[in-house]
């Protein structure tokens, strides 16, 4: 098992192609599992906008409360749009998080803002969707603690089946 672990960790989500967004971020950047809260999920699960299958590869849970069923060294990091946050790009990620996002028609509540480690928002002009922000977090994470790999064949791998696009050696006049 690796020394980092991410979950992900959505309360009440509302939009399905956030949900599975979401879910394919977590694929992409090495989250372990995505917990969630509520029942709007339900609705969600039958939409494929996961059309890598990653869902099939990581753990999903409903939970009744979104800090049920913790790990004792999982530190809770609140991502959301509130007074004295610290902004991601100044944030240090920890080796393992429970990354708490809110619903896209409400905030995160104050009482679980109040038992985070951490509360981190991104410096935006204006406010970004579920998954955009999901994405960029673990994008950050991924950088940050040097999870992702950068050679070709990872390039490769990683790509669409349809893409051998390449760049050619540029001649400097």
């Amino acid at each position: 098992m690796s020394k980092y672990q991410a979950t992900i960790a959505l309360i009440n989500p509302k939009s399905p192609s956030n949900v599975g967004s979401a879910l394919r971020a977590a694929g992409c950047f090495q989250a372990q599992q995505l917990v969630f809260t509520g029942e709007r999920y339900q609705r969600a699960a039958r939409y494929r906008t996961d059309t890598h299958k990653i869902g099939e590869q990581i753990s999903q849970k409903h939970l009744q409360h979104i800090l049920d069923e913790r790990n004792d060294d999982e530190q809770i990091v609140c991502v959301d749009l509130v007074e004295g946050a610290t902004p991601l790009t100044d944030f240090e990620h920890p080796a393992n998080a429970r990354y708490v996002f809110g619903p896209e028609d409400g905030s995160i509540s104050q009482d679980i803002i109040d038992r985070a480690e951490h509360v981190v928002y991104l410096p935006t002009q204006g406010c970004l969707n579920l998954a955009a922000t999901v994405n960029i977090v673990l994008y950050d994470r991924a950088t940050k603690l040097n999870l992702v790999e950068t050679s070709d064949q990872q390039l490769k791998q990683s790509r669409d089946i349809n893409n051998q696009t390449k760049v050619k050696a540029r001649v400097e006049a």
